[in-house]
Parts: structure tokens; sequence; C-alpha cells
């Protein structure tokens, strides 16, 4: 398929009208090779994006390997205490210098022996002193830009990328009665890869319309779609957007009591407690957020249709001193389980359907809201990068290919 074309990215605007007037994004976006490699310039390229927990580097020398699309990335706490964010590339024949997670003095890569600091310099490369012209400042890790936000890392390929905090005033707001920055949980197991492309696992994460119809029962009958309530309040350039969904009595928890077991975030306002929060920050990070628990969840885009997901928990400080803690979670993730188990066959099969040449740009449910909001996250971005790469080339792409 010949792409892009303006034609395309003209369309697009109709994905960013009111709720009541907008088209979901064309079928295309979410199956099409160049449009992946498209996207990943638009954005993954130069926007902010989630790699982990900042607890997980919590001392001098821990470090953590990860991979977004395609990348393969090294974060660590180097002595100073900063945390550093370096291609886990060597800079000698392409060697991965560590893999996992652990705790170390210096990056060995182990192929050659090439060292490297906590920060991705070269320290230490055997043999080459015959090697004309070398020098090891040459040689570094290439580094990325790191920013801590509420206890998450994320690192920007673009170094002239503007800071994330400040466009995430209105979320800070938000999420503040949380204390998310100094919240406790388990470390959770690697990744689980998906056959789908990421933007559908993201907008399941953000949809309230599905929730008493996919996931009708008692596991999820007390945060009715009905309840679903949207902001006015997020500026132009927000960096995230966020829902509620109220729920039918105080302290609601996806579990088989339907309430909190594990202790309340202690600053919790009574509004906090009848209600839950849904939180979205593209292209990566998913909040699910109730009165006891925050699950987390960090997308890590590979293909065109599919991608990696780490999932994890959030407590208050404390909660994980409870000797009855893991039977609690256990209880707990049971039941989530149950939910989850819904929402990746439908992501699966939805992903089956936006193959088909019956896939149509659809409409959306007041309750769906979040999606257009996530429109007005994407379609921007879209436009100006295919004004910036593409906007000068004759190329085209077939009218009733966009659906």
């Amino acid at each position: 398929m010949a792409f892009p074309a303006k034609d395309f990215f003209d369309q697009l605007g109709s994905s960013v009208l009111s709720v009541d007037k907008a088209e979901t994004l064309p079928p295309l976006c979410y199956t099409d090779a160049d449009f992946y490699e498209f996207e990943k310039e638009a954005l993954f390229n130069h926007e902010w994006l989630c790699v982990g927990r900042e607890s997980w580097v919590a001392n001098s020398g821990d470090y953590f390997s990860t991979t977004i699309i395609g990348e393969p990335l090294l974060i660590a706490r180097n002595q100073q205490g900063q945390i550093k964010a370096m291609s886990a590339v060597c800079q000698h024949r392409a060697m991965l210098v560590a893999e996992g997670h652990g705790n170390t003095r210096a990056f060995l890569c182990p192929y050659h022996h090439w060292a490297y600091s906590l920060d991705g310099a070269l320290i230490g490369a055997p043999a080459m002193e015959k090697t004309e012209g070398f020098d090891k400042k040459d040689f570094c890790l290439p580094t990325l830009q790191v920013e801590v936000w509420q206890g998450f890392i994320f690192v920007n390929f673009d170094p002239l990328a503007e800071p994330l905090g400040p466009r995430l005033s209105t979320i800070d707001r938000v999420v503040a009665n949380y204390q998310m920055a100094v919240a406790e949980g388990p470390r959770p197991d690697p990744g689980a890869s998906y056959a789908w492309n990421w933007k559908v696992m993201f907008e399941n994460n953000n949809d309230g319309y599905h929730a008493n119809k996919l996931h009708m029962g008692p596991l999820h009958d007390f945060v009715p779609s009905s309840l679903a309530s949207f902001p006015d309040d997020l500026p132009d350039d927000t960096a995230g957007y966020y829902r509620y969904n109220g729920t039918l009595h105080a302290d609601a928890a996806f579990n088989i009591t339907q309430k909190a077991v594990f202790p309340i975030f202690p600053n919790l306002t009574e509004a906090d407690r009848n209600r839950m929060l849904f939180v979205n920050l593209p292209p990566t990070l998913s909040l699910v957020i109730s009165a006891d628990m925050i699950i987390y969840m960090i997308l890590r885009a590979d293909s065109a249709e599919t991608h990696v997901m780490d999932q994890g928990v959030l407590f208050a400080p404390g909660a994980m001193k409870d000797k009855l803690f893991q039977k609690r979670i256990d209880m707990t993730m049971a039941s989530v389980a149950e939910i989850v188990a819904q929402d990746l066959h439908v992501d699966e099969m939805v992903q089956v359907g936006l193959r088909s040449r019956y896939a149509v740009r659809g409409r959306y449910s007041w309750q769906e809201q979040a999606q257009q909001s996530f429109n007005q996250w994407l379609v921007p971005r879209y436009k100006k990068a295919y004004e910036k790469q593409y906007a000068d080339k004759v190329r085209t792409i077939p009218i009733a290919s966009v659906r």
C-alpha cells in the first residue's frame, strides 16, 4: 500500500470533533506496517515514554532493561544517585551489554568485554591499543532524556523535547490524593506480548462504555458505565487525560467482596472514595485507580500489530507489610484476571476485525469520550509529522482504503 497521502490526513479531522459527531480512526491506523513506521517518527521518537518505576532502581548500581519500538534500553541509577537511560547496544559489534535487571558497578559486554559506566561512558576496551585513531570517548552508549513523574520513569529519544512535568499540572492535581510517588508494589513479572496494535489495548483500557456489557456480573457491575464522567479542564498542551467513573458504594474494588481489602490511600476525599479514576499518558502509560489499589499498564509497541505490556500494582505505603498481603493480592488478582481475560479476547478479535475489508470508521457513544480525548492527542501529532516529513512528496494512498 502506498503511503502517505494528504487526503488521508485531512480526513483524520473527523476523529477530533465533539464526541457526538466524531468518527473512529481509520482501520489502517491499527494494521498497516507503513503507518506504524510513520507513527514511530510521529509519536515514539519525540514523546515521553514510560519505562518503569523509580523503585526498580532504588539503589546506586541498580538497573533494568526494556525494549520499545525495537530499541533495547538500559535504565540505571549511577553512583551519584541519578537515573540514567541509555542504549543497551554495545558500540563495538552491537551485542547487548546487559539484559534483565540487577545491580552492577559497570556494564561489561559479554562478547568482547568492552565496559561501560552507569552513565554509559566507555571505560574499558581490551586490545584496542593498535587500532588507529581509536578514542573511548567516541564510543559511549547513546543516552536519552529522563524524567520522573509520580514515581514513574519516562525517557525521550529526542534531546530537544520539551519537559514532561509542566504539561501534566492538571493530571497532578487529579491524582494528588493517591500519592503515587511513594506508593508501593511488588516488581511485576516480565511483560507479556500481545498480537494486536498498541492503540487497541490503550483504547480498551480507556473505555467505560463496555464495562457493564462485556464485564456484566458481580465483579464489575458496581462500576456502571452510566456513571462515567469526563473533564473539561484539560489544557490544549496536556500530555495526558483522565476520566472518572462513579461507583455504587464507597471503596469499591475489583475482588469477590466488591470492597477494598487493602489500606485506603490516606488522603482520599469522600468523592474519591465513591468513584474510580482512569488516567492515560499516551503512548505508553495507562492507570486504573481505586481507593486501595492502582493498576498500571506500560505499553511498548514493537510492530504494527504487536506490543508488549508490563502490568503492575501499587498500594498505600505499608500495605505490603500486612501478614495477609499475599493472600489478599492473590484473591484480588484472581478477580482482575477474570476481567482481563475478557478484555484480551475482545482486543484480539478487534484486531481481526480491523483487518477486514468491511471494517469502517465507526461512531461513538457519549460514554466513549475518553476515546475522543485519545484522538485529540494523536491526530495533531500525526498531522504535524506528515506536514514536516511528507507533504512535499508525491505519494498517494487509494481513497477507497481510507475507511
